[in-house]
């Protein structure tokens, strides 16, 4: 972290009311390039079609050009291009793929707004975070629901990104920013123009594209105000027994003591989000009996791509087992046979190759202790995808299995694993879309 970055989280630390004025000075050359450096060089390119290649060919040059956009305030957004992926079945997610220089301003104003609000943040928030990661939900949940609690709400928000309101974000970054530019800055970002698939473009009132640099610090930031601080500070104190509460981005869980006050929770939870203009997806929200004295319920509860439920081991002691959630395998082999079509002409080294990048992800992130089963699973389904497609490169059958299976470890297709430490990885670096 800059020095400046290091002086503004010390502030923001030390007096939790301050609001922190000339931003938008801080976003200089040292910045500008800090944030080149940072930004992921192999995203597609924006609706300019500028890559990363071009841009570092003439960097200094146009760090410099930036630069004085900013300090003459003639600095405008270009539009995003909207994109779709697959969310689930016969579902898509838009994503917003900003224009590569409005990526490396965003990154450098990301940063000046992680400095302060990580001081503000909730142990218990988790996505998007410097230094946080799902595994580290995945542990602190399973440690937290051993035994002092009974019922667990699970809850989802529908179209989180698509919903954020403008007027109420700018009104929560107001309670710690006094810089009317810096403020105005984000405002453009906010307000871009959308390039859809049809060429059609969308000036949005609501909502904050999914993909661009700058969304997940102003998410967690909305949320923060919205959920994380409201249940700390209204509803935690007013429960007679424990309650916990974890979020990552906008999935998150509730933990209680009383089946009465999770009930209320969830009743209170939703005229909450709906003050904000937000509300649940309810086809993934509810509440689950999650007590080790009710195992043989089989109720579960699914959360970052993974399955808690109670069960006792071989020497009879009660445990929580943490697995692949069915969905998400079911979700990565649909999209690696769908790739395995497409490529299954390449040399078999470079297919060996690609495929243990993406098991190596697959392995990083679901490899965790307990969780072997599904893993092998995994891995069994994935060969046998692999010897079919190989086997269908030409009319004529290319090998049998035995010969395949040779080939394979010659060519060093890697086995299954569990990791033994827990590293700072997201699902989505992981799919095999």
């Amino acid at each position: 972290m800059q020095t400046s970055l290091l002086g503004i989280a010390n502030k923001a630390k030390l007096d939790k009311k301050y609001k922190f004025g000339n931003l938008y000075e801080r976003i200089n050359k040292v910045a500008l390039y800090e944030a080149w450096l940072k930004i992921n060089k192999s995203s597609a390119a924006g609706v300019d079609r500028e890559t990363a290649k071009e841009f570092k060919a003439k960097l200094d040059e146009n760090i410099d050009t930036i630069l004085q956009e900013l300090k003459s305030k003639k600095y405008k957004t270009r539009l995003v291009k909207r994109v779709y992926i697959e969310k689930g079945k016969n579902e898509l997610r838009p994503l917003g793929i900003p224009a590569l220089r409005d990526k490396i301003v965003q990154r450098a104003a990301a940063e000046i707004l992680e400095a302060i609000y990580e001081q503000d943040f909730i142990k218990d928030s988790y996505g998007y975070r410097p230094g946080k990661n799902a595994h580290q939900a995945i542990q602190a949940i399973k440690k937290e629901l051993s035994g002092k609690h009974n019922h667990v709400v699970e809850a989802d928000i529908k179209g989180f990104f698509n919903n954020i309101n403008h007027e109420w974000l700018i009104k929560m970054l107001k309670e710690r920013i006094n810089d009317n530019a810096f403020i105005g800055l984000i405002k453009k970002w906010l307000k871009a123009g959308i390039l859809d698939t049809d060429s059609k473009i969308i000036n949005p009132e609501n909502g904050c594209p999914q993909g661009s640099v700058i969304s997940p610090i102003l998410a967690n930031i909305y949320l923060h105000y919205v959920i994380d601080i409201w249940f700390e500070k209204r509803v935690k104190p007013r429960c007679e027994a424990e309650a916990y509460y974890c979020r990552s981005a906008d999935d998150f869980i509730f933990g209680f003591r009383y089946k009465a006050e999770a009930d209320k929770l969830l009743n209170d939870l939703r005229m909450r989000l709906k003050k904000f203009g937000l509300e649940l997806a309810e086809e993934k929200t509810g509440i689950v009996v999650f007590s080790r004295f009710k195992k043989h319920l089989g109720t579960k509860f699914s959360f970052l791509g993974f399955d808690f439920r109670w069960i006792a081991s071989g020497k009879g002691k009660d445990y929580i087992l943490i697995e692949t959630n069915p969905k998400r395998m079911t979700k990565s082999l649909k999209a690696f046979t769908k790739w395995c079509k497409e490529n299954r002409n390449n040399r078999i080294r470079k297919i060996v190759d690609m495929v243990n990048t993406k098991l190596r992800g697959y392995f990083n992130y679901y490899g965790i202790r307990g969780n072997s089963h599904r893993i092998n699973r995994f891995y069994y389904i994935i060969t046998k995808t692999l010897y079919k497609w190989l086997n269908r490169r030409s009319q004529k059958r290319s090998f049998n299995l035995d010969e395949f299976n040779e080939k394979m470890n010659y060519y060093g297709l890697i086995k299954p694993r569990i990791m033994r430490e827990y590293r700072q990885m997201s699902i989505e670096d992981y799919c095999f879309a």
